[in-house]
């Protein structure tokens, strides 16, 4: 008989309890119990098991996971510096509110400080990142009952509602023998420990006085977009806020906050989700002539500028003073400008990349994005979905990084069923993440359309300080970063479908098929121009 075996069932079996239906590990030696048990599961039908070889990308797998389902992702790893290879994933969830589950394989804890291989202090290895941290001691024998497992494991998995958990479990040679009979749980399939729901929160009214805007940072979701409705305020909704539908919308919001006499007149904000892709929103929340309300979870981080923080607000009744109506001849305006622009630039442009994308994604469709270039574009150039359409339109905007994306894209897309799967991406996003297109034969793998807006380097820090003429001279080695990498030859040895466009036509066209598989789809753009470009937009308001 097998302790390791035995405590593994055990864990698997509370993660199942817990509501996971979908799992991720990586190969290794130490985990390999926790490997099996997993295996069976999937076997039995209890969750779904998927494989990853590189741990970085199974972790953004897992988040993309637990984004696109709204479950729980556990992602198990063996020990050493497998583990430490989760901690950008682990930081994403941490600032996404992700409900991540780390399963860490260890050592038996006397192995510490001794030399001994593939072993380190894994204690706490992600600090206040995660919500939670246990350890399951490695056992000796398997105990009648499996109680004080279960309790740790289910108290764990329960703590992380609102952000990643690390559960370590050290376990003892022999680690591969034959399943065992593993003490029962309780009646019911339920959790061991259970977790009561969060109270609803009560309301705060807000008075209908100062002139209001509503800000929707990503993940905001419709109360942001309700909020606006009834209370007739002009909305600013990042393309990631899952708000951005229905009239209130103002598409060029951060253009008119820039430059337009309108902002300078704005009194109130209030805040939904996390704001992240735009300076004039930063510099809005820290003007000191304006109040800024923040609606979030009790235990959520408070948004820079906050003077006042609710879980949540009444809208009171429309003033009717025409500041909506202000906002939408303004906004529609400067869209006829941009669009006037834009008409008159030659070949495929990152605007024209970012509105196909935007068009191609469907009622029920699912929409991942870059960080950088890719989801500032789609900001500008996404109109307003319809209400109940469910179009979800998400990004890793905790940290805003281009880690793991191409993973968490695969993700979503195998955890939310969509009409249509999409990612919309820069060339550097999808390099530093093209480990995520290894997925073995037997590996469950989305129709995934991966558009990569390629010009090749990157084109974010030429908008920037960076991009001034004064450095010129250091720009393009160190923050150009050209690879001249042929994305066809790399599709091609992963075994993924590729296709290059350099028109608007052509990539309207390559949209309009649904791939059987993953296929990635390359929009040929320069970046010559583009800080001269984002000049000319921005000088459209006047």
């Amino acid at each position: 008989m097998s302790a390791a075996t035995a405590v593994a069932h055990v864990v698997v079996d509370e993660l199942v309890r817990f509501g996971v239906r979908d799992a991720v590990v990586s190969p290794g030696s130490r985990s390999a119990p926790l490997a099996y048990a997993l295996h069976e599961a999937d076997r039995a039908g209890r969750l779904r098991l998927h494989v990853r070889v590189d741990e970085r990308s199974a972790g953004f797998l897992s988040v993309g996971l637990a984004k696109g389902s709204h479950r729980p992702v556990p992602v198990v790893t063996t020990s050493g510096t497998a583990v430490a290879n989760l901690h950008p994933a682990v930081l994403e969830a941490a600032h996404s509110r992700v409900p991540l589950i780390v399963v860490s394989a260890d050592r038996p804890a006397e192995l510490r400080d001794t030399g001994a291989n593939q072993t380190t202090d894994q204690v706490k290895l992600f600090g206040d990142a995660v919500v939670r941290y246990a350890e399951i001691p490695a056992a000796d024998v398997i105990p009648a009952s499996s109680a004080d497992w279960r309790s740790v494991a289910s108290r764990t998995f329960a703590a992380g509602r609102s952000g990643p958990v690390h559960l370590n479990v050290c376990l003892r040679e022999p680690l591969a023998a034959p399943s065992v009979e593993v003490p029962p749980g309780r009646p019911g399939d339920v959790p061991w420990t259970a977790a009561s729901a969060p109270a609803r929160p009560e309301p705060v009214a807000l008075d209908v006085g100062p002139r209001t805007v509503v800000v929707a940072g990503d993940d905001a979701g419709p109360p942001a977009r309700v909020l606006a409705q009834d209370a007739g305020w002009p909305l600013f909704a990042e393309p990631t806020s899952g708000s951005r539908t229905g009239t209130r919308p103002i598409a060029t919001y951060r253009l008119l906050l820039g430059r337009s006499s309108l902002a300078e007149r704005i009194e109130r904000v209030v805040v939904y989700g996390h704001p992240t892709l735009s300076r004039p929103v930063t510099g809005l929340l820290d003007r000191a002539d304006v109040e800024v309300v923040v609606v979030a979870p009790h235990d959520a981080p408070v948004v820079r500028g906050a003077a006042r923080v609710v879980e949540a607000v009444e809208a009171p009744e429309p003033a009717g003073d025409g500041w909506l109506e202000e906002w939408t001849a303004a906004d529609a305006e400067i869209r006829a400008r941009l669009d006037g622009l834009l008409s008159e630039l030659p070949g495929l442009t990152p605007w024209a990349v970012a509105r196909a994308v935007s068009q191609a994604v469907p009622p029920e469709g699912l929409l991942v994005v870059g960080s950088s270039s890719p989801v500032r574009d789609l900001d500008l150039m996404a109109r307003a979905y319809p209400v109940g359409e469910r179009r979800m339109v998400m990004a890793n905007r905790g940290l805003a990084g281009i880690d793991g994306t191409i993973s968490t894209a695969i993700g979503a897309a195998l955890g939310r069923r969509s009409s249509r799967s999409l990612a919309y991406v820069g060339d550097l996003t999808f390099l530093h993440d093209s480990n995520g297109l290894l997925l073995g034969p037997d590996e469950p793998r989305p129709d995934l359309t991966i558009v990569v807006a390629n010009d090749d380097g990157g084109s974010i820090f030429a908008t920037l300080e960076q991009g001034a003429e004064e450095y010129a001279d250091a720009f393009e080695r160190i923050f150009g970063t050209p690879t001249g990498v042929d994305l066809g030859v790399l599709c091609a040895s992963m075994g993924v479908a590729h296709q290059k466009v350099d028109s608007n036509d052509a990539l309207v066209d390559a949209l309009a098929r649904i791939p059987d598989g993953i296929e990635v789809v390359e929009a040929v753009i320069g970046r010559g121009d583009r800080r001269v470009l984002d000049g000319r937009i921005r000088g459209l308001v006047d």
